[in-house]
């Protein structure tokens, strides 16, 4: 890291801490984002045998919300199970919006840093070749072997940048894919508990439970 800051100057430590932030943003998603974190195996299918089956309690229900971000969105559609179907759609879009902008947590960030890298890597660069043209300014052009040497040293900056905003974008375009079908998969999940607890839909003998 030393021989970076000393290639590039002054201007490589915000891009190195640029790219640790990076990193760690790029790991938690992978973690946080696993899908059977956010979309657990068989959820859907077992939730709605609860339901056709009237055995919904709040403790049950509270419980389903903690699991997931699947389930806090069945958990909604659970809470206002004896309503329209409308409402229901409206309780399980407005949970929704919150759950998607909780897996979209940290993206902003990573996208910034996408933007923000080679603009900070030209900064480097420009400042580089403004001291390295003051320095032939009061010394003259002495050895071009220095000259090119210097003119190299400003461009690591923009390397740099380049080396930390391409990652970021690949993985902010990634993780933004991955989001868009997992909420897709969810709103598949919701309307089929939606069908189940219709009132219309419901088998004779069931009680519907509050």
């Amino acid at each position: 890291m030393l021989e970076l800051v000393k290639a590039g100057g002054w201007p490589m430590i915000p891009l190195l801490l640029l790219s640790a932030l990076a990193l760690a943003i790029i790991v938690e998603r992978f973690w946080a984002l696993r899908r059977k974190a956010v979309l657990p195996p068989g959820l859907g299918d077992e939730v709605r045998v609860w339901a056709a089956r009237g055995v919904l309690d709040p403790a049950h229900i509270e419980s389903l919300r903690a699991t997931s971000p699947l389930g806090a969105l069945l958990a909604a559609a659970l809470d206002v199970r004896n309503r329209p179907r409308e409402e229901i759609r409206e309780r399980v879009e407005d949970v929704g919006r919150h759950v998607a902008f909780r897996m979209e947590r940290y993206l902003n960030t990573l996208g910034t840093i996408a933007a923000a890298g080679p603009l900070l890597g030209l900064f480097g660069t420009v400042v580089g070749m403004i001291q390295m043209f003051l320095g032939v300014m009061d010394h003259g052009v002495g050895d071009v072997n220095q000259l090119a040497g210097g003119i190299g040293k400003a461009l690591v900056c923009a390397a740099t940048g380049m080396i930390v905003a391409v990652p970021a974008l690949m993985f902010h375009r990634h993780f933004r894919a991955r989001i868009d079908g997992y909420i897709v998969a969810m709103e598949h999940e919701a309307i089929a508990l939606m069908d189940v607890i219709d009132p219309r839909n419901r088998r004779p003998g069931v009680p519907a439970q509050d």
